[in-house]
């Protein structure tokens, strides 16, 4: 006897739940259900299209786009590189500034979702240009990514 009164009192109380979530007008239960089945069908549409993009992302990853600055400073030149990661990226960029003449002195690395490098490299020549720096650090970066694949 206990048992039917709950169910009598429950469930109105998930009636007017589910209307709540469903966002339905509706009072009439076989409405709200109806309104519940679109709601459901919308969700399965909605991450089918979600799962599809997720799948795209993993076979098509973003490609970031190549980046190099090269400020003259004082005694030498700012360097920032950004571009896609790559495995022993960073070897190949410093050893196109040591064959330039340039000695590194302070760099400043991250590899989390792409390569990003900012460093200070002394000149040992004094009238080296920003413009071969930065010749000779996109060509290093040129050559590793078509010798990587």
């Amino acid at each position: 006897m206990a048992s039917r009164v709950q169910r009598r009192v429950a469930l109105p109380r998930k009636f007017k739940l589910l209307r709540s979530i469903t966002q339905s007008k509706s009072v009439r239960k076989n409405c709200i259900i109806l309104d519940a089945l679109n709601y459901i069908n919308q969700l399965k549409i909605k991450l089918e299209a979600l799962n599809l993009e997720y799948a795209n992302l993993i076979h098509n990853p973003i490609q970031v786009p190549t980046e190099v600055k090269v400020e003259k400073i004082e005694k030498g030149f700012l360097v920032g590189v950004k571009c896609q990661k790559g495995k022993d990226l960073l070897v190949s960029i410093l050893e196109a500034l040591e064959v330039t003449g340039l000695n590194v002195v302070h760099a400043k690395v991250s590899c989390n979702n792409s390569f990003c490098m900012e460093a200070i490299a002394e000149a040992q020549d004094q009238t080296q240009d920003a413009r071969e720096v930065h010749e000779a650090v996109f060509n290093a970066i040129a050559k590793h990514v078509d010798g990587g694949r």
